[in-house]
């Protein structure tokens, strides 16, 4: 049984990693400490240089930036961020961008203004340093580590005398410690998949309420999606005649063509807010819209729904506090595994069912690799939440992968620690391995 105070740390987590975002979550990063530093500076820089973590550079390579039209990259959102960007926002950073604020962004990055390198030294997975100068030499600079919106300050040479400062919170720019920086101690970092549990199906139904603004936002994205030809087009291609002569107009089916409309919309910069989840988008997108169009189609009530978004949400941020902000295991694992407890809940399942969804969903999704944002995610969403209805099915009627089996144990927290470790730890050769291919493409 959780006490008060875990309740109240729970329900604040929850608030401080389920919030709105406009665009990839790496590249807005980036556009938002570019902003900061520019705020910082006063005035237009004439040179912004930039050092970026790998996962960073791999996140942000392929993805479309908002409100530009399908453009792509780092360059365009770092000049939109110098330019237009206001940090007061925080992962909405290029809400309020114009059309002159995006002809002058064009205008800017065909000029020598910005350099991009590889942060070698800095060991945290997502780490964006910043550095902007103005014409008469002054400089300032803006540092995000550890996750999305997490700012921090490092002296520029000139002032390495300086006590180093945490640059004050501004209204509506969050600053969140860092996953794996929580990891460390707390109830926060205590959680455990019978604590996801007992807070999603006992907490009073009017504190959980707000979860529905994932439901409202991520439906508009999947709206959008469907109505506009965005990306590869996938949930839109599934709705077409040709999808439903073949997967038919099932629950299932429109479970993976919702979801992927979303991801289509987001990947492709559609300038449009989606509920994130943990710093990511498409993990807010995975861990609502599957439950969302499940509730929908099996007429579940409000209070199940909620409650059902409550326990895929708060499943995937505990997983995700182990294994790191970023990572080579893509996030769809996480969020699908998520949503397939949340699908489970909405069959009626209780928690050794639910438990039974997260072994079924490890034993099949471990591994699957991040190999950057792009708009072939939605590929990859589909597949997690396909995997995440099948994990349901099964478990919902007592079948579920055994600890004779792979990396799966009878502890559902050790079998999640064990994807976890994979992630995180195993697949480092592996991240690395990816970039180099990426940045090296013939």
């Amino acid at each position: 049984m959780l006490t008060d105070q875990e309740k109240e740390e729970i329900l604040r987590l929850i608030h401080r990693e389920v919030v709105p975002a406009i665009g990839c979550t790496e590249p807005m990063a980036v556009a938002l400490c570019v902003a900061r530093a520019t705020e910082l500076l006063g005035e237009r820089p004439q040179y912004i240089r930039l050092r970026l973590s790998a996962n960073i550079l791999k996140n942000a390579m392929g993805v479309g930036i908002p409100g530009t039209g399908g453009m792509i990259g780092l360059p365009i959102a770092v000049a939109l961020g110098a330019i237009g960007g206001k940090s007061c926002l925080g992962l909405e950073v290029l809400r309020d961008c114009t059309d002159d604020d995006l002809a002058a962004a064009k205008q800017y990055m065909a000029g020598d203004h910005i350099s991009i390198e590889l942060e070698k030294e800095d060991p945290d997975k997502l780490f964006i340093h910043c550095v902007v100068t103005a014409d008469d030499g002054r400089h300032e600079e803006a540092t995000i580590k550890g996750s999305h919106t997490n700012f921090q300050t490092l002296p520029p040479p000139s002032l390495a005398g300086r006590e180093q400062n945490v640059l004050p919170h501004e209204p509506g720019n969050v600053t969140t410690p860092s996953l794996q920086g929580r990891a460390g101690g707390g109830s926060e970092s205590s959680l455990s998949l019978a604590k996801v549990y007992d807070f999603a199906t006992t907490m009073p139904l009017d504190e959980l309420r707000f979860i529905l603004e994932a439901k409202r936002l991520n439906e508009a994205a999947a709206a959008d999606g469907l109505r506009e030809n965005y990306g590869h087009r996938l949930g839109k291609t599934m709705c077409s005649p040709l999808g439903r002569g073949i997967m038919g107009d099932s629950i299932f089916a429109k479970v993976l063509s919702e979801t992927s409309c979303a991801c289509d919309a987001r990947m492709a910069g559609a300038k449009i807010p989606v509920m994130s989840n943990s710093g990511s988008g498409n993990q807010g997108i995975c861990a609502t819209m599957p439950v969302v169009v499940f509730a929908r189609e099996n007429h579940n009530t409000e209070e199940e729904l909620i409650r059902a978004l409550t326990l895929s949400h708060l499943t995937a941020i505990y997983i995700k506090q182990s294994l790191g902000t970023l990572s080579a295991l893509c996030g769809c694992v996480v969020a699908s595994t998520g949503s397939s407890c949340g699908i489970t809940y909405l069959m009626g399942g209780n928690y050794e069912q639910i438990a039974y969804s997260v072994k079924n969903m490890i034993a099949n999704l471990t591994g699957m690799i991040c190999d950057g944002a792009k708009p072939s995610c939605a590929l990859k969403l589909t597949t997690g939440v396909g995997t995440a209805v099948m994990s349901a099915m099964l478990a919902i009627q007592h079948r579920h992968v055994t600890s004779a089996e792979g990396i799966i144990e009878d502890d559902v927290d050790r079998s999640i620690h064990n994807l976890t470790s994979i992630g995180s730890r195993g697949m480092d050769e592996t991240d690395r391995f990816v970039l180099d291919i990426m940045t090296h493409k013939q």
